[in-house]
């Protein structure tokens, strides 16, 4: 599934492209997308297929078509503080970038039936807060990945305010799934092969609707001998945030803030620029001939306006050049690091509110 854009040559261009085909439609989504490279939880060796609009599977590793994903994150309409559920959560590719948009008061769950999967999805994670540079531009809900089969979850589980399901879902297992949503929550899932938002509007009522003709591998279902109970999923519980915890957030939210104040009082506001688009310049030739023994050869000679134009593009590449060193010099500024780095705390509590990133 997907091919509905063409192929990016890396992240923001595949983004660029997603917006102007419309499947990313919002601010919110787009810095999701842009915040979470989609190569980066690829294999290696299969990086060059990241920027394509096409599905990818490696053994039980999967990740759907960017155009499914974007279509998933608008329609689930997330905001800050909500749950979510991610049945068949895969490498946790999209529930990072749930993370970014639900913030660290909400709850972010998956249940995955591979546990390599599990484990795949755990190290992706912890290479985002470890190494992502867009770690410290957003407040993150950490996602918790259990290993199981999201048909066998506990009755007694909790409820949630969205959720996904990244297989095909069965008609006679659309009633288990929504009784998992809250009243006013949205459930996405793929169902009768179309990606269908369903909408809990009371106690015992839904409103579907269908958003794009889709084609997933159904959900597994657990296989077992006659009598043998079925392994259930216990849900990851919804715990309190530590004082501790409240108070990392709050100093690097006040940090964050004061930062961005600071830049807009100031007239500038620091980011990356653009890159700057290669002008390409056309090359007029002068045909004339020459006389070989009996023959007349034609031979192409360089007009002067041909040299005057080579000399013009490699101006434009020094220039692109230097552009790329600039974005290169920006991005290794971390204001909010800097801000913290220069507190009057010890060296182990200003490793606490940086997470113990290294950069």
């Amino acid at each position: 599934m997907g091919g509905a854009v063409s192929a990016g040559e890396d992240n923001d261009d595949l983004i660029d492209n997603l917006k102007e085909a419309q499947y990313i439609r919002t601010e919110k989504v787009e810095q999701a997308f842009r915040a979470i490279d989609r190569g980066d939880y690829y294999l290696d060796g299969y990086r060059d297929s990241a920027y394509k609009d096409l599905a990818w599977k490696h053994g039980n590793i999967h990740l759907s078509a960017p155009c499914i994903y974007s279509e998933v994150m608008e329609a689930l309409k997330l905001q800050p503080g909500l749950s979510f559920l991610n049945l068949g959560s895969g490498t946790g590719y999209l529930s990072t970038m749930v993370g970014l948009i639900i913030g660290p008061f909400g709850v972010n769950h998956g249940v995955e039936l591979h546990k390599d999967v599990v484990e795949y999805a755990r190290e992706k994670l912890d290479d985002f807060i470890k190494n992502s540079e867009s770690f410290d531009k957003f407040e993150f809900c950490e996602p918790v990945f259990v290993v199981g089969n999201c048909l066998e979850i506990s009755t007694d589980s909790h409820q949630y305010d969205r959720i996904y399901c990244g297989a095909g879902v069965q008609k006679d297992h659309e009633n288990y799934m929504k009784v998992l949503l809250k009243i006013g929550g949205i459930l996405v899932m793929p169902i009768e092969d179309q990606l269908t938002q369903i909408t809990r509007t009371g106690q015992c009522t839904w409103e579907s609707k269908n958003i794009l003709a889709v084609s997933f591998a159904p959900l597994v279902q657990q296989s077992r001998a006659d009598g043998e109970k079925p392994d259930t999923v216990q849900l990851p519980p919804v715990t309190v945030r530590s004082l501790q915890d409240l108070s990392r957030i709050y100093i690097r939210r006040t940090l964050r803030n004061l930062a961005n104040e600071d830049s807009q009082g100031k007239g500038t506001v620091q980011r990356v620029p653009q890159k700057r688009k290669r002008r390409r310049c056309r090359r007029r030739r002068i045909n004339t001939y020459v006389f070989v023994g009996n023959q007349l050869i034609p031979q192409t000679v360089e007009s002067e306006e041909e040299e005057h134009n080579e000399e013009e593009h490699k101006e434009v590449e020094e220039e692109e050049e230097r552009d790329i060193g600039d974005i290169e010099i920006l991005k290794q500024v971390n204001i909010l690091r800097d801000q913290i780095m220069a507190l009057p705390l010890p060296e182990s509590l200003k490793a606490y509110l940086l997470y113990y990133r290294e950069k």
